[in-house]
């Protein structure tokens, strides 16, 4: 095999593989239903046309027989007359009306025989169409419960094309806001740390050390305020100052 007869084969694959992926049962079930009537349609159409044509001939043989029972009558009225010629003259008319009648029996016959066969393959068609029409619609029927099934199994499962998308999207949400809560703690504990500098405050490492000192003695001053209430004690607090002092002459 050649390499642009398997390449041939290989586009047909998969040309296939897309049209059978396209292609829809109930359509092409539908498709085929319509195809059958316009069949039987036709084979209507020429029971319709063979009927219509075997009328004009039993209508031309009435006329002809009217005028062949005139012609009769005509020629026993010339012997009565004793005018043979004209008896003559119009029984040569007769025959000659008789010989068309016969020749039109005959077609007349030929045309019944073909409406006969025309219309036993209609109603053999018309029984098929029928036929057709019911399974059709049964396949229809379970065609569009299977697909409904299988449509709510994927969602379930999660395994159509539809819901792995959805899945992937949810999954890449998820890391993304995994690493945005790593990102946050991160420089949380580097600004607690003091690696980073708040670039937004007008306060620099002096005024931040003097706040803390200034907060933790507010804090011990509200302890000790909490102590004598309480009667626990009753000397005055200490500033942070003074107790840095008694530590200094301590180690002196």
């Amino acid at each position: 095999m050649g390499l642009f007869a398997r390449m041939e084969t290989v586009i047909k694959s998969k040309m296939n593989k897309v049209l059978n992926r396209m292609e829809d049962p109930r359509e092409t079930l539908d498709y085929s239903y319509e195809k059958q009537l316009e069949l039987l349609q036709n084979v209507k159409r020429g029971v319709a046309e063979v009927t219509t044509s075997k009328k004009r001939l039993e209508l031309q043989r009435a006329k002809l027989t009217q005028n062949i029972d005139k012609l009769d009558g005509q020629a026993k009225d010339a012997i009565a007359a004793n005018r043979d010629d004209l008896a003559r003259l119009a029984l040569e008319r007769k025959t000659a009306l008789v010989q068309q009648v016969d020749g039109i029996n005959r077609e007349v016959a030929d045309l019944e025989k073909q409406e006969e066969k025309l219309i036993a393959a209609e109603k053999r068609l018309s029984t098929k169409v029928e036929i057709f029409r019911t399974r059709k619609e049964s396949i229809k029927a379970q065609y569009s419960a299977a697909d409904a099934q299988v449509k709510i199994n994927e969602s379930v499962t999660g395994i159509s094309e539809e819901m792995a998308d959805v899945g992937l999207a949810l999954e890449r949400a998820e890391n993304k806001t995994e690493e945005m809560k790593a990102r946050a703690d991160a420089i949380d504990e580097l600004m607690e740390a003091g690696t980073l500098q708040d670039l937004t405050g007008s306060k620099d490492d002096i005024g931040r050390e003097l706040s803390k000192i200034s907060t933790q003695s507010n804090v011990e001053s509200e302890l000790a305020k909490l102590k004598g209430e309480a009667g626990k004690g009753s000397e005055k607090p200490k500033s942070v100052e003074e107790d840095k002092s008694a530590e200094e002459k301590k180690e002196v």
